[in-house]
Order: structure tokens, then sequence, then C-alpha cells
């Protein structure tokens, strides 16, 4: 999918330096600055340039004042030494002059600014010591660009072996496609701020206690918790008694104490949108708007944001620097390397006998030195017996370490089990590595990547086990012994391999987040450090942990909003600015970079991808031939075939019985015959052999309703492999048969004949005889390209190479050769795949036949119905009717358009039976919405009516279904897949349920289980329907590679886990008292505040305490999370890798055991977030591609599918032509299309926009102007519909849907002005913004890249539709889970009145909310509740309010893995393809945008009716009207514009074609199929361009042939004629020599009408030939001049025949006989005898072509043949 570019060359290229020139003139005068030494101490200068500016504020200083000497004395050395290098430098270079100049060079220029900034922060600090400057000034930012510094360290890696340009090209594409894609985010968080501000405006309503006066609201004047309202009695959230709902702006609250997030303006809507895109804290949001608004428009807003924004706009990005990254990976193959398989190059592979007696695959170090060990222990040491050992020694001591657990305070822990255990292993494994090291020796051991890393772990653990090491950070050694299980599974060894081997581009980019981080945490800490109450930009690994906390997108809102309110409202717009660049850019491209590298990873090489497509074709085939286990059981039982007797034969003796196939083949051979007859007989046969088919089909109805039910027939089955082999040698003959056919007539007639070869030269030179040769287009290349490889398959006469030739020919020779060898290759490798695929399913059709005949129950269902009996058939009848999608015409077979064919495939889709099914699940997945833990189905008898619904008919499907098809034993029986299985399921535990219906269900009940197992019913939607059991297939066909990241990330888990339970177990218990430190101390009871509101920032007042209340202390670990023991660390780890709640889990670990330990969390979170979770990503889109196919494409295959597809999205120009006079309406179509016209529309557009950045209320003043602005706006754009009317015509306007949507538009702006003057209320103001909204998104309209974009959205939402609708499903199935398992669970830290279970709908909202992430772990913490804080009920699960642990467990780790790792990497897998459609420039492109472009304006000049379709004959005049790269030269190329028109012809019936077909076909000729092409469809191509080549030919031919005979007759019509002249003339002078006249007479008429004739229509009397004029029933008014002189007349793209010689006529000119003329009477003498004989020549070959072509008089088909 990645490598759609072209491959990079192997040739050398120039290195392309983007680093600094470094290495200056020779003839310098300073010599050290040349040096290499200088270059890496400069490098290594920078980087403690950044670190003594990470050590450079004020509070880092005021714990440890030396470093403010230290900082001093490093900025004061470096500043000497850079000023230096700047002087040095300059003097080499010169300052200004000359064309290297220092201020020229821009790396010099960067150098120059950044000795500028040491210098500044030099003298600043100078002043702080000296107490001029106060450390906390603003003037710390003057120190804010020195972390740019860094670049210096790692800019002498920009150098690349490419050209310049194209290093240049690749960098200018790139950076124009993300500034597109930030356009396209732009345009839709400009909408959805315009939005926003239209449907909510202002969050400012809150619930206040009754008394609360203005300017004085406090703390306590709030709700607890603080709770928005609405002012409206009829929506939002009213307050309870005592409080009353206020607008706190009113009361007096400040700007920056509301808070800056919200809806007020378009500025802080943006802001709002944005943090909302992010996924983090978007759910609070819409709980607010909830509150104070109707709740439809906070659910409407918020989804669609989410699903938009975050889940599309944003993939989008990935999409991009996919593509970007594949370019580039192509581009620098050379520097970056080739991907290597697993096996090392000194590696070689023997065959191993093993202890069992098996032979296996070893690898084998030839190359290694060897150690001086035993023999024996040297083989013992390469056995798979001690490896075996090893391994499983490691896995008994990852057990062991995983059994460790927290015994309390009071417990030994230095020399216990776990310890002694550890002693065991860490000895067993360091003489596991003296063995080998004796063994391999010292060296051998050591080149060993693996063994490497067992030493690390050997000297690392040996070190552990000291008893003062022992549980230290040397335990990392102990856990990381793990990995080595990885070589256990050579599956799982080869994915690592893959993912993490070629480490270069992974390990550059690790290095580079690791860099861009320590930058941008040093700028914040200068930019932030001096802010009062802002602690976390203090210290630089306060500033570190903050900017990771953005990274990981994990509370970036919080870190936000504390510094904008820290800042102040002045600079809060910059500061907000700031991080969101900063976020866009670390989520959006850093993270999308690592997905793209690990896709790049998982991609195979080139060569590779053609042999898997050959292996994969290979192993379908064989999959086909095999039948399924559950029919294969049959073949063990024995033969029993079905016997009958003949009865009514006169005779002595008993019959025997007789096989009933056997007696079938008797009955039916006569309507065998029959049909194999008809297979045999031409497609060009007569009407009455299609008459008497029909005929003997009609008198034998009984015999051919036989036929369909008898077996596979021997005897037809041999009549059809002759009638084949017949049809090969037909066909091998027919080419030696024409070419001698066409010698001998070409002998006949005289007429010239090129041999084949003779004329492909021709082609192939470019130019016929005196024409000048011009640049081919690609229809012609390509054509040429398979007329040679046809030449070379057949061994053309280019292959003999003679004696004679030159070194340049016998070259050109052997790589023709070459290619006919490769051709031969290819053709017998897709033969062989193609003829094995045909066996397989012959094969797998004799043994289901042979199954059928031998075994009696074969094919029964449930072993009684009988296979033909007359019930099974009707039940099939109706499973299996459907509705007949396509409309096809009886005489054509044609596909008719129909105007509802969208519907019409809709219920075609499933069958009726299936349709009545998906209505009745509906209907019951609606009625389980209405359940809830106090509507119980049990106890409401409505509810119960669609449960006995459901049952009754899902029984009537399945029995219906069994009967025709089968249970299990059959071939399409209904348990044949895991679909089959789920249905049975669902119906047993509907029926169990319905006949159970249980009054009373305790919790954790087996009836409780029951009920839950039941909310699988709308699963059956995935199996009634077609697509959405290919979306099951699409998830489950990855699980290898799914399992394979889990089992690594699990790795991941268990290491850490082991880590942090040996370091962290009981350490992280503390009392919840702040102040109390000893657990002793710890009793009591202490007053703890309460957390009112997140939004909020108001200060406490003097002697004001924030709202609180007294609770007892107690020693415990935090609520959500502890490593006592490797489970629950495992699930605290597990909650970290979905990034949501680890930021709690630092700051305990950090302030409860150190901030040192600070590492661990950040270390696990980096490898979990960019590499853990990434992968799942990069699995999911590839195991998306290969399921789409696209995995295995090679570069060319991969471009043809992109271009097929966006040749789908093609449609012709809704745009009319411009009228031809220069009138009126000529000018205004040229100022509606000129380019500033439409610019000048869509900033007018974006004005009008501008009008809704403040809310239109109706008590607003301000809302009055903006309106009359509006309508202003309004009648401008009536205007410019009205001036494209005038231009277009009416009929013309309309055919654009743009101007159909622009019309309507206006139509409905005219409507509010009418509405907005007359009545004037919110109404109208609120229609008027919705009119504006709708105009806006014409915007996308205007803009190409914003079409294009959006075009990529629309596309992958209308491929993703069944991936939603699955998801839906499963959010269905889980909410109605949910309901049943925490419907009554009691309010929490997340569950409240907002987000809870007690009803389906609002399950659905707070599942919707876990698959983005929000605080899921949160909630289901809180599903976790147990006694004593909730009361339990022994009876029913309603009654009590505690949750459940092990099913919270469960349920939320299943929903969220399925949904947020896998269902929602589908859709980024979606739009990745879909962009890919988009991405391509001119030279990746076959067919580029010009070309398409060209094409659509040549097919609106042929289409003048403009309804997409023309008739066929319409073809060949838009073929030689195109132009370019897809111009049709018919001197060079008029076989191909035959082919061309042909394949029109015979694909479509001579009926109508539509502009998709016409390019369809020039987009297979502009490609070369060979490369192009996936298997199936080019065997399927390729037989088709046979076909047409063949046809052609025979047309060809044939027309020739009518040449010939043409000719000939006009030879015998003008010996006739001479004959009869002669004879004339000789009767004449005979008279007049024995009757002399007195007056010569003549014939005035004659003379007349043979003068007066046209010299074009005159024979030539040179060559003496009288030819043939047009007939009178040629259409369309031919004519003939003197250039068409010897080719036969032709009608209106037709040629015609005549059926006879023309009758000579008396007044046809006589020949003169005199001396004087140019024909004399030998030469006319000496041509009468041959032509007697070409004459009888002529007539014979006429009958032979008569007898074998079947000539016909009629019109079908030669109109394709003019030229």
């Amino acid at each position: 999918m990645l490598k759609r570019k072209q491959s990079s060359r192997v040739e050398a290229q120039p290195v392309t330096d983007f680093g600094p020139d470094e290495s200056l003139s020779d003839n310098a005068d300073i010599l050290w600055i040349n040096k290499p030494w200088v270059h890496s101490l400069l490098r290594i200068c920078a980087i403690i340039s950044v670190i003594s500016v990470c050590m450079n504020t004020p509070v880092t200083f005021e714990h440890y004042p030396p470093l403010q000497y230290v900082t001093f004395t490093l900025d004061t050395l470096l500043m000497f030494l850079y000023t230096a290098e700047m002087i040095a430098k300059m003097h080499i270079r010169g300052i200004v002059k000359g064309d290297s100049s220092y201020v020229k060079d821009r790396w010099c220029v960067f150098d120059g600014f950044m000795v500028f900034c040491l210098w500044v922060s030099l003298v600043l600090q100078v002043f702080e010591i000296a107490d001029i400057v106060d450390q906390m000034s603003p003037w710390g930012m003057l120190r804010i660009p020195r972390p740019l510094i860094m670049i210096r360290a790692f800019r002498i890696y920009f150098r690349f072996e490419l050209p310049r340009t194209r290093i240049t090209n690749i960098l200018k594409r790139s950076g124009e496609q993300i500034w597109s894609v930030s356009i396209f985010l732009i345009f839709f968080l400009l909408l959805y701020g315009i939005l926003g501000v239209q449907m909510f405006g202002t969050f400012t309503y809150h619930c206040v206690v009754n008394d609360t006066k203005p300017g004085n609201v406090t703390w306590n004047s709030l709700a607890i918790p603080d709770t928005h309202c609405s002012p409206e009695l009829e929506e939002g959230y009213q307050c309870p008694p005592g409080f009353k709902c206020m607008d706190l702006e009113d009361l007096g609250l400040s700007r920056q104490e509301l808070g800056y997030s919200g809806f007020n303006e378009i500025g802080t809507s943006i802001f709002t949108v944005y943090e909302a895109s992010s996924q983090e804290g978007w759910v609070f949001l819409m709980y607010r708007a909830i509150d104070s608004f109707p709740c439809w428009r906070s659910y409407f807003y918020f989804i669609t944001l989410i699903f938009f924004l975050a889940w599309l706009v944003k993939n989008v990005f990935i999409a991009v620097i996919i593509e970007t990254f594949a370019e580039i990976r192509v581009q620098f193959q050379q520097m970056w390397g080739s991907r290597s398989s697993t096996t090392s190059t000194a590696t070689t592979q023997m065959f191993h006998e093993d202890a069992a007696g098996g032979w296996q695959l070893v690898a084998v170090d030839v190359n290694k030195p060897q150690g001086r060990a035993p023999a024996c222990l040297q083989k013992m040491m390469r056995s798979s017996v001690f490896h075996m050992f090893i391994l499983s020694m490691v896995t008994v001591d990852v057990i062991v370490a995983a059994s460790n657990y927290y015994k309390g305070e009071n417990f030994r822990r230095q020399y216990d089990e776990f310890y002694l255990a550890e002693v065991a292993f860490t000895v067993l494994f360091d003489l596991e590595a003296l063995l080998k090291i004796w063994c391999l020796g010292f060296t051998g051991y050591i080149s060993s990547s693996l063994h490497k890393f067992e030493l690390l772990l050997v000297i690392g653990t040996t070190l552990h086990v000291y008893p003062d090491l022992y549980h230290s950070q040397f335990t990392y050694f102990q856990v990381l012994r793990v990995v080595r299980l990885i070589k256990i599974s050579p599956a799982l060894e080869d994915f690592v391999y893959k993912i993490f081997g070629p480490g270069k581009k992974l390990g550059s980019l690790v290095v580079f987040t690791a860099s861009l981080l320590i930058v941008m945490s040093a700028i914040s800490l200068q930019m932030f450090c001096f802010v009062e109450e802002l602690d976390r930009f203090t210290t630089f690994p306060r500033a570190f942990m903050s900017m990771f906390q953005i990274l990981t997108q994990e509370g970036w809102v919080d870190v936000m909003d504390q510094t904008l309110n820290a800042v102040g409202h002045m600079w809060a717009p910059v500061v907000a600015i700031y991080f969101i660049l900063y976020h866009l850019f670390a989520t959006l491209i850093l993270l999308s970079l690592f997905v793209a590298v690990i896709l790049d990873n998982l991609e195979l090489d080139e060569d590779l991808k053609k042999l898997k497509q050959l292996k994969q074709s290979e192993a379908n085939a064989d999959t086909k031939e095999k039948l399924p286990l559950r029919l294969r059981i049959f073949e063990k039982f024995p033969n029993r075939p079905q016997m009958v007797k003949i009865s009514k034969l006169p005779s002595d003796f008993t019959v025997p019985k007789i096989r009933e196939s056997f007696m079938k083949q008797f009955i039916d051979r006569q309507q065998q015959d029959t049909c194999c007859l008809f297979r045999i007989l031409p497609s060009a046969s007569s009407c009455s052999c299609d008459r008497s088919k029909r005929s003997a089909i009609e008198d034998n109805k009984y015999i051919d309703q036989k036929l369909r039910k008898s077996v596979f027939s021997i005897r037809a089955r041999n009549l059809l492999e002759k009638e084949t082999a017949v049809t090969k040698i037909l066909r091998g003959m027919s080419s030696y048969v024409l070419f001698i056919l066409c010698v001998q007539i070409t002998c006949l007639s005289g007429a010239p004949f090129f041999p084949r070869a003779c004329t492909r030269q021709r082609m192939l030179s470019g130019s016929f005889e005196g024409q000048p040769a011009k640049e081919r287009s690609i229809l012609s290349v390509q054509h040429h390209i398979r007329q040679e490889r046809r030449s070379l398959r057949h061994g053309s006469n280019s292959q003999r190479i003679s004696r004679g030739k030159s070194l340049e020919t016998l070259t050109q020779d052997h790589s023709n050769t070459v290619r006919y060898r490769n051709a031969q290759r290819e053709d017998s490798e897709i033969k062989m795949i193609q003829e094995k695929k045909e066996q397989a399913e012959m094969k797998r059709k004799v043994q289901e036949e042979e199954l059928r005949e031998n075994h009696p129950y074969f094919d029964k269902p449930l072993f009684i119905v009988g296979r033909e009996h007359r019930f099974r058939n009707f039940c099939r009848v109706v499973v299996r009717a459907r509705f007949n999608a396509s409309k096809t015409d009886p005489v054509t077979g044609a596909v008719k358009n129909t105007k509802y064919h969208q519907l019409y495939d809709l219920l075609g889709l499933v069958t009726y039976l299936d349709w009545v099914m998906i209505v009745v699940t509906i209907c019951s997945c609606i009625s389980m919405m209405f359940e809830s833990p106090f509507r119980r189905v049990m106890h409401a008898p409505t509810l119960q009516i669609a449960e006995y619904v459901f049952v009754i008919f899902m029984s009537i499907e399945l029995n219906l279904k069994i009967m025709a098809d089968g249970l299990f034993f059959t071939p399409t029986a209904v348990i044949r897949d895991f679909g089959g299985v789920m249905d049975i399921f669902i119906y047993l535990v509907s029926l169990i349920f319905l006949c159970w219906m249980p009054q009373n269900v305790p919790a954790e009940s087996g009836a409780q289980l029951l009920m839950v197992l039941r909310c699988l019913r709308p699963l059956r939607i995935f199996k009634l329907v077609p697509q959405m059991r290919k979306v099951v297939r699409e998830l489950f066909s990855g699980f290898k590679e799914i399992f394979l990241v889990s089992i690594l990330l699990l790795t991941l888990m268990l290491v850490f886990a082991s880590f942090g339970v040996q370091l962290f177990a009981g350490k992280l218990a503390k009392c919840n008292d702040p102040n109390i430190i000893r657990r002793e101390d710890c009793n009591g009871i202490f007053r703890i505040n309460v957390s009112v509101s997140k939004n909020l920032n108001l200060k406490l007042r003097p002697g004001e305490k924030k709202p609180g209340f007294w609770v007892p202390r107690v020693w415990a670990n935090p609520r959500n999370f502890n490593f006592d023991n490797v489970g629950n660390a495992m699930l605290a780890l597990f909650e970290v890798l979905s990034l949501k709640g680890w930021v709690e889990v630092r700051d305990v670990i950090i302030h409860r055991v150190g901030p040192i330990h600070g590492i661990y969390i950040h270390v696990f979170v980096f490898l979990g977030c960019m590499i853990g979770l990434t992968l799942f990503v990069g699995v999911v889109i590839a195991n998306f591609n290969e399921n789409k196919g696209t995995a295995l494409l090679t570069v060319d295959q991969r471009r043809w599918e992109d271009l097929k597809s966006r040749l789908k999205i093609a449609q012709p120009l809704h745009l009319p032509p411009r009228p031809d006079n220069d009138g009126f309406r000529a000018k205004m179509y040229d100022i509606t299309q000129h380019p500033f016209f439409k610019r000048t529309i869509a900033l007018l557009v974006l004005a009008q926009s501008v009008l809704l950045s403040v809310k239109w209320d109706v008590e607003d003043p301000v809302t009055v102007p903006l309106a009359t602005m509006s309508v202003v706006f309004t009648f401008i754009f009536v205007l410019e519909v009205t001036m494209k009317i005038i231009a277009m015509s009416p009929a013309g306007f309309w055919q654009s849907r743009r101007n159909r949507y622009d019309l309507l538009v206006t139509s409905l702006g005219v409507l509010w002005v009418v509405l907005h003057f007359a009545l004037l209320n919110a109404y109208t103001y609120m229609m008027g913004a919705c009119v504006i909204v709708f105009r806006f998104f014409s915007i996308c309209g205007k803009h190409v890249t914003l079409k294009m974009l959006l075009l990529t959205v629309v596309v992958s939402m209308y491929k993703s539709f069944f991936i939603i609708v699955g998801m839906f499903l499963l959010l269905l199935c889980y909410a109605f889970a949910g309901v049943v398992l925490f419907g009554t669970v009691k309010y929490g830290e997340n569950i409240n009145r907002h987000a809870n279970f007690s009803s389906a709908g609002k399950a659905i909202t707070v599942l919707f909310r876990i698959v983005t992430g929000e605080d899921w772990n949160k909630i289901m913490h809180d599903c976790m509740v147990q006694p004593p804080f909730c009361t339990p009920d022994e009876f029913t699960y309603w009654a009590t309010d505690c949750g459940n642990y092990a099913g919270a467990l469960m349920y939320f780790c299943s929903f969220y893995v399925i949904i947020a790792y896998i269902m929602l990497n589908l859709l980024v897998a979606i739009i990745v393809e879909n962009f890919s459609l988009f991405y391509s420039t001119e030279e990746d492109q076959l067919l580029s945008y010009n070309d398409l472009r060209h094409f659509q304006i040549i097919w609106n000049m042929v289409d003048d009716k403009r309804e997409g379709v023309i008739p066929t004959f319409r073809v060949k005049f838009l073929l030689r009207l195109l132009r370019g790269r897809l111009e049709v030269d018919l001197d060079k190329d008029k076989l191909l514009f035959k082919h061309m028109c042909y394949e029109m012809e015979r694909l479509h019936n001579g009926g109508d074609v539509t502009f998709h077909d016409v390019l369809s076909m020039l987009s297979y000729r502009s490609v070369d199929i060979r490369k192009s092409l996936q298997l199936e469809e080019l065997l399927a191509r390729e037989q088709l361009e046979y076909t047409i080549e063949e046809e052609v030919a025979k047309q060809t031919i044939r027309m020739w042939l009518k040449k010939c005979l043409k000719r000939i007759r006009a030879k015998q019509q003008q010996s006739c004629s001479i004959i009869h002249s002669l004879r004339e003339s000789q009767q004449q002078e005979l008279s007049r020599f024995l009757n002399p006249p007195s007056i010569e007479t003549t014939q005035p008429g004659e003379d007349t009408s043979a003068n007066s004739q046209d010299p074009s229509t005159q024979p030539e009397t040179s060559s003496q030939q009288q030819l043939l004029s047009p007939t009178l029933s040629d259409r369309g008014g031919s004519r003939q001049d003197a250039g068409d002189a010897g080719k036969p007349q032709r009608k209106f793209g037709q040629w015609r025949l005549p059926s006879a010689p023309k009758p000579i006529s008396h007044s046809v000119s006589s020949v003169n006989l005199r001396f004087g003329g140019r024909t004399t009477m030998k030469s006319v003498v000496c041509k009468m005898n041959p032509m007697t004989d070409t004459a009888s020549c002529g007539s014979e070959v006429k009958k032979w072509w008569t007898r074998q072509l079947t000539v016909e008089s009629d019109e079908s088909g030669d109109d394709l043949l003019d030229i």
C-alpha cells in the first residue's frame, strides 16, 4: 500500500548537503576551524548550552545556589568559543561580499543568531547576579531562543544521497500536503465554532444559594458540585429548592474567573472546539451544555464533532504522514538500507536430526570461531534440548517473580523464598553464559546481538542479588529476562524483528522525539518560569513532565488552563496558540510518524509481492479442492449407492437393481447431446438454429427437468473436453490458414500484401514514409508493448540471431530473447494457476457428487427430508426468494439503468426472509431499549409481546432454513460457520428465557447471566447482512497479528508490573490526611475540603474556608490502583497504557516513593504510547490492506487500483459550453467563469460567515445590524445566481449539482429576508444563521484542496458505513448488558446523574464517552464498588446498589480494546486508503488530472444532450477528438483504433455507453496489464483482448477479401466491356467498309453523359480498371474523391459489399483504338487471357468465403472498422 511511488535508482546519486558547510577553503589562514575535533567539540558544546539554559531558572538557583555560578561559567566559555568560531568564519568567508559570505549562508546566520542570544543571556545573568534585574522578571524570556542551539548537534546528518532538487520537491510537496490538511482542519474548526456560538453562546448560568448578592460570589455560594442551569423552565436543568439560577457574569465575576472555555464568541468557540476535538474534557462540556440548553442540541453537536473532527478529519493527518513517509522511504532507500531477513548472512541453515528422530532446519554459525570446550559440550550447547531447558527455566523464573506480593510491614523481605529463588536462577544463568563463552569463545560469543543482551542480563542480575542492591533499580535486569521468551515462538520472533529489527528508522524517530521534548521543555521553562502561582514550569523536570503530558494528551487541557489563568487575560491568546500548535504537531504529526515507520517495517519488498500473490492463489486453489470436515465425515462410512429396479421389461429372467445415476445417463443422453451440440455451434449461427434449439427445449421440458436433477455426466464432460481440444486446434490453425489464403488471393487480385512483421516494424518505427515522427500517446505505447509481447510469446523472427549482425543488434536480440523467456515463464505460471483452480473446483464438485451418489443420507436435512422432496423445494423457494435488483433487456441482455437502482440494490441485498428477520430483530431491540432495572420484561406484559414475536419468527426462520439447507451435515447447512452457531445460540438463549421468565434474579447468578447473554440479540444483524459479515471477517482475519501485538504489550506490562511490585509494593499506602506521615499517627478524624468546580477560578477571601466535612483518618492505598501484587499492577498499567490516569499514578509515585521513580512511569508511557498503541494502529491498517488485497500489491498494481477508484469518482463536466456568439450571454459567461469572480464570491461567503462570530439574539442590539448586512450579502448572491443563469441558460445551470445547491441556499436566503422583515423574532434569526451556515459549506466546492479532502472524508464515510453500523451494534449489546449489570450502581466519582446505566439510552451515552477514552477507568472503578461501601441484596439485583468487580473488569476492558484499539483503527485504515486516491502527482499517475479533464471536455462535446450516455457509433468520433496522452493516431495505430471500437461494441451489444465505460476502456488500454493487473483480473482482461484481436483480425481479413472480390469483379466487368467494345468497333469498321456512310452519325446523349461525369468518379484509364460506384442503398450520402480511388465505397461509418456485379450497359463509353491513344490494341489483347483465369479463381474464392465465414449482407459491426 505504501510503496506506490517510483523506486529509487540504484546508480550513485550526488550527495545533497543540507547541513553546514564546515569544510572551508584549504588555503584558509585559520587552520583550526577545519579540524574534525573542533566540529565535534562545537556539537558537544551545543548540548552543554542546552543543559545550561535548562538549569537557569530562579527556583533552581534557589534550591541549588552554586548552579548560578556554574551556568555563568559555562555560558562564558561557550560564548568565547562560539564567538571565536563566528569571527573565524567571517574572516574566511567575508561578512557581506562574495557568493559564500557569512550573511548569505543560512547556517551561518543561524549560528550568528545563537551567538547573539548567548551574549544577551550572559549579560542578563550578570545583571541578575548583581541584583540589577530581578530573577523573576519577564526579562528572562530573552533566553527563549537559546534551546534551539540543539539543532547544531544534529544538523551534520542533514546530508542525503539524492539530488537537491528531488529533496526540495519532496519537502515542498510534503509541506503543501500538511498545509492543505491544516486548512481542512481550520475549516471544520471554524464551522463548529460558528455552530457553537449560534447553538449555545455563554455557559454563565449557575445554581447559587438564594441569598447570593452581586459582587459577593464565593465558593460557599455555589452548589456542591457546581451545577449549570437554564433560566428557561422547559429546557435544561432546574436548580433544587434553596438555590436559584443566576448569571455569574451579572453577579460580578470576571472572564478569567469564569474560565476561558465556552462559546461566547468565535475565538473562544474555536479554542473550545479544538479542546473537545482532542477528546480530552469534551464530555464535561457536553454535560454543561445539557444543563444549560435543550439536550438534543448538545448530543447532536458534540457527537458529530467527535465523529468528524476527532475520528475523520484528524486521521487525515495520519494518511498524509504515511503517504509522505512512504515516498521519502523509497527515495532514501540507499541511505536507510533495504529490509533484510531475520537470518544473518553469516549464518547457514542445515537439516539436523533431533532427539525424537525427526528432522528440522537449524541455523549453524559456520563463520564464527569455536571455543576450547570439548565436542560433547559444544554439541550439547547447540542441541534443541538445551535451548528448551534454558527457556523453561526462564519461564519458571518469570512465574516466580510474578508470584511476588506484598506481605506486610513486619515481614522481612531480604532473605525470603523469592530472594533465594532469584539467587538460584542467577547462578544458573551465569553458568549458561560461561558455558556458551567456553564453547564459542569470547569473540564468537560477543559477535551475536542476542548473546550481548544475555551477557548484560547476567552482569545486571549478578549485581542485583547483592543484598544492598536487591529491590533497587537493578531489578530491571531481573524482570527483563522475560524478553528471552520471545524465542519460544518463531512467529513472535519474526514479528518482533520485523518491527524492531531495522532499528535505524525507529531509533532515529525516538531520538528526534526526545530532542523535541527537551527543546520544547526548555523553551517553555524560560517562557513561564517567572510566572507567579504557576508551579508547572519552575524547574526543568517539571517543565519536561508538563510537555510530556501534553504529548500524551492526558490532562493537557488542565496544563493549558492553569497556565492561561496564571499569565492573565492579556497574554492568554498567545499562550493558547503556543500550546495548541505544540499539541497539534506532537499528537497529529509526531505520533503519525511512528505509525508510518511501523507500517513501513511491516511492508514487503517489491520482489516478494508477486511471489506472495502467486502463492496465495495456489493456496486458495488448494483450499477450494477440499470439502469441509463436516462433509468429509461421510467418507468414513461404506458406500451405499441409490439403486433402482427396471420394471415393465418383457423378460423371463430377474433383472437386478441398477444405480440410479447410471440410468439417468441414458435418460438424459439426448438432452445432453443437444445441449453440447448447441454449445459447439458458433455464436453467429442463424435464427433457425436458435428456433430449433428453443423448440427442442420446449418439447423436452420433462427431460430438461430431469437433466437439472441428474448428476455430473461423464459422457457430457468428455464431450466438453473434446470440444475444448478441437477449439484449441482450430485456433492454432486459423492464423496459418488465413495467411495462406491471403497470399493466394493477393496473387489473384494483384493488390499489395504486407506481411505482419513488416507492418509492425513500420508501426514501431514511429511514422510511415513521408510522415514526420511525433511523440506517441500512452495508448499507442501500451498497444505496441502488447503487440511486441505477443510476438515474443509466439517466437517471431526477431529471436533468430544470425552471424552477420552487429554487436548492437546482437545485444538487442539477446534482450528480446530474455524477454521472450520471461514472458513464457509468466504465461506458464498464470496458466498453471488457472488450470489448478479449475481442477480444484472440478475435484470438489466430483467429490460432492460422489458423496451424493454413494451415500443416501448425504444432503438430507436432519437425515429425514429427501433431496428432491416437495416440501424441501418449497422451503428452498421461501428461503432463497429475493428481489431481482438487475433488470436486463431480454433481447440484448444488457442491464437497464433504472431510476431507482440504488433502492433496488438495497432491496436485493438479502432475501425476503432475511428482510423480515432484520425488521423483527430491530423491533425487538427497540423493545429492549425500554427495559431498565425499574421496568423489567418479567413484569411488563407489553415488553413480553416483542419477546414472543421474536422467538416465534426466529423459530419459523430456523425451521425453514433447516428444512431447505440442513442443520449441519449438508453442503449449505445452517451451522456451517460461526454465524450459524451464533444464530442457534441466540435462539436457544431467547427460548430458554421466554420459557423460564424468572421473577427474582439475584446478583451474580445464573439468571442474571442468562439476561446478559440475551443482550447479544443485536448481533443477529451481523449474520443477516452480508456486508456486516464482511466486517466481522475483517476483524478476525488479522487476529494473528493482533494477538502478537497483544503478547508484546502483555510482555511489556509484565516486565514493568514485576518491577513495580518489587519496588513499590506497600509503599504507596499513606494516610488520607496529608499532614500525617507515620502510620501510628493516622487515627481520629480531620476536615477535608471538597472540590466544588474545575472551571471556576475563584480565590478565597480573608477568613473564608472552602466547603468540606469531617472524615476519619485511614491508612490505605490509592483508591484506583496499587502495586501490592502483579495482578493489581497489571491492571494499573493497562489503564496507564490507555493513557488514562497515568498522571495520577505518576504524582502518587513521586510524592510517596521519590521523584527519581517518576522515570519509571514516563518510560512505560513512552513505550506504550509511542510504540505499543501505534503498533495496534499499524497492524490494523496492515490487516485491512491485506483483506482488501492491497497489502501484496506492487507499485504498478497499487497505482492501477488508485486509478480505478479515481475514475469511479470522476463525473462528466456539468458546465455547459460557452455561447457561440459574442453577445451579452457570452460576456456574462466569461465574467462568471473568471477566477477573480470566483475568488470574490468565496471571500464574500467568508465575510458573511464572519457575521456569525457572536450569537444572534433578539435582545442583543448588535444582532439587527448584523442581520441587515446579511441581507445585503443575500442580494449579492442572488445577483450571482442570476448572472450564472443568464450565462449558462436555465437548463445548463441546472446540470451542475453545485449550482443546484447554490440556488437552493439562495432561495432559502430570499425566503429568510421576507420572513425576517415580516416577523423579526428568534425563529427568523435562527433561520438566517442556518442559511449562512449552509452557504459556508459551499466554500469546499470553490477550493480545490478542500474539495479533495472533503471528498476523501465523504468517501471514507461511505465505505465505512457498515463498520460504523457494526460499532453501533456492539455498542448496543454492551449497553443492554450494562443496564443488567450496573443499572443500579450507586453514584460515585464519575457515575452521576449524567453518566450511569439506569437506561439503555444513558448507557449508550456512557459507552460513547468510553470509546473516546474519557475517564473510562474511573467509571470502571465506580462500577466495582463492593460492601461495606454499598448495600447488597440477596434476592434481586435491582434492589442493590453494589457493583460487580469481575464483571466490570471483563466488561470495560473488552469493550475498550475492541472498540478503541480495533474498530476505530479500521476507520483510520479506510481514510488512509481513500486519501491515496488523491495523493499523487503527474509522475505517479497513470492518467493525470489533465488527462481526465481533457476527456471530460471531449465527452461534453460528443454528449450534446448531457445525458451521460452516447451511442456506440459515437465512440469513434470521441476517440478521434482526443489529444495529448490519450490521442489515437490513425496513421500509426489503426489496429488499436479498431480494437477499442470493437471492445465498446462487444461489451455493450451496440447499445449506449456511459462516461465510465469509455473511461474504463481507455484506462485498460493505457497501462501495462502484465504489471498493473492482478492475477484474476489479468486473466479475464487478456482473454477479452485476445477475443477482440481475433474478431478484429477476422473482420479485417473479411473486408480485405471483399475489397479483393470487388477488384476482381471490376476487372471482370472491365474485360467484358473491352470485348464488347472490340466487337462493336469491329462491326462498325466492317459496316463502314461494306457500307461507307456519307455522313458520320454520333450519339450525343452518350457523349454528353460520358463527358459530364465528375472526374472524381471516373475510373483510372491508365490501369484500365472500372471501379464500383456507390450503390443506391447506401445511407448517409457517401462520397468518393480522387484520393479514395481503389477503395470500396462506404456509407456513414460502414462498409458496403455489393451482392452481384453491376450489369454491363450499352451506354458505357467505348475505348478508342486510335494509335495516338494511351492504350493500344496489343496491351489490351495481352490482358485478355489472364482475365478469364482470374475471374474463375475469384468466383471460387467467393464461394469458399461465403461457405466458411458466412458473409452476410446485413450491416452488423462493419461500421467499427471504418477509418
